[in-house]
């Protein structure tokens, strides 16, 4: 019960490995805000965990903002935030990928962790908490065809250092995950095409031969968000299996 008495919010939660990173936290003894765009799968999640699901647009202000007040006005304190909704264009040479697609990548990406750091950081001040990025080993060892779904997760890594060194003194701890490809509602965007050689092909990439699960993001979400990891901010770990060695 590592996250015993603390209150989370995690974007993305209604799926894929926001759905492994909840089921984590509750198992540890945290009380969580599922927010997803998909209410169902929203409310889905949150029951199976005694949850509140939520339906959330993380690139929209004022979505943002009443989840935000409404996981405080519920459970009095947010201790921790998660940005893993996340998105990604279909594998494209960079100059085809069309400007709607990569407006759409940056401001679910991007600008969602800007907007959550806006609504809650000023919470989190008051008495401390951890803030966990989900970046991906494509800002780390980006690969062709992904280009600005690449540069996007290298940003949220970025992202992450930076509101590291500043939070610190507020006892607030930022921190990224970086797994590899997984079997998430976006593992046919990254391959293309979902076919048994394309998988293969990628998970010859990937030196533990396997996927990153949900599972796997709920164990690594949980140490780097309980007390256990007090002396770590700024870090972005792989959860890759070796892919990015």
């Amino acid at each position: 019960m590592r996250l015993s008495g603390k209150t989370a919010i995690v974007t993305g939660g209604g799926s894929g490995f926001g759905a492994g990173i909840v089921r984590k936290f509750a198992e540890e003894g945290a009380k969580v805000v599922v927010a997803d765009i998909n209410a169902d799968a929203a409310e889905t999640v949150a029951s199976e965990v005694g949850g509140v699901g939520r339906r959330v647009d993380v690139s929209d202000r004022t979505s943002v903002e009443e989840m935000a007040r409404e996981a405080i006005s519920t459970f009095g304190r947010v201790d921790i935030l998660v940005n893993n909704a996340g998105t990604t264009h279909l594998p494209a040479p960079m100059e085809e990928v069309s400007e709607e697609d990569f407006d759409r990548v940056f401001a679910v990406n991007c600008k969602s962790v800007y907007l959550t750091a806006r609504a809650l950081v000023p919470h989190m001040k008051a008495h401390g908490g951890a803030i966990l990025n989900i970046a991906s080993t494509a800002g780390l060892s980006p690969r062709p065809r992904l280009n600005w779904y690449n540069a996007s997760k290298g940003w949220m890594i970025t992202a992450t250092k930076t509101m590291a060194v500043e939070l610190a003194p507020a006892g607030v701890r930022v921190n990224a995950l970086c797994p590899v490809a997984g079997e998430t509602p976006l593992l046919k965007s990254f391959l293309g095409e979902d076919t048994p050689e394309m998988r293969a092909k990628f998970l010859a990439t990937i030196p533990i031969g396997r996927f990153s699960t949900p599972a796997d993001m709920g164990n690594a979400a949980a140490f780097l968000c309980s007390d256990e990891a007090s002396m770590i901010t700024g870090a972005a770990l792989e959860v890759d299996g070796g892919r990015c060695i």
